[in-house]
C-alpha cells in the first residue's frame, strides 16, 4: 500500500561553500543522514567516493548528483542526502528520484 505521509513537495536541496569546494544537502520526509558522496575531478574525469549507512539507499541517488555536479562546475562536490517515506510503492520512488533531478537541474541553472 503506497504512503499516504508521501509529500515530495518538501524535498529540498541547500548548498554549503566550503572554500571552492561545495556541500549539497538533499533531504526529504523525515530527514537524516543515509550517504555521503563526494566527486572531483580526477586525470580521466569525474572519480566518486561514498559512504553508506548501513540499510540506506541513498546512494543510488548521491552519487549521480555528486559526479553531475562536479562535472559540470569542475569543482570537488560532496553531496549528503537523507529522504525518508514510510511504504512507498515504486512509483512513488521514480517521483522521488525525479524530484531530486529536477532539484539539482534547477540548482545548476542556477549556477550559469
Amino acid at each position: 500500500m503506497p504512503s499516504e505521509d508521501f509529500d515530495p513537495g518538501d524535498i529540498s536541496l541547500s548548498e554549503t561553500a566550503v572554500g571552492q569546494d561545495i556541500l549539497l544537502l538533499i533531504t526529504g520526509g523525515v530527514r537524516h543522514i543515509g550517504a555521503a558522496s563526494t566527486a572531483y575531478i580526477g586525470e580521466n574525469g569525474a572519480e566518486v567516493t561514498t559512504s553508506v549507512v548501513p540499510g540506506h539507499k541513498e546512494h543510488t541517488i548521491s552519487e549521480s548528483v555528486a559526479v553531475k555536479v562536479a562535472e559540470a562546475l569542475r569543482r570537488t562536490v560532496t553531496v549528503v542526502m537523507g529522504i525518508h517515506y514510510d511504504d512507498l510503492s515504486k512509483e512513488q520512488i521514480v517521483r522521488v528520484v525525479e524530484i531530486v533531478e529536477r532539484r539539482v537541474e534547477q540548482y545548476l541553472a542556477g549556477k550559469k
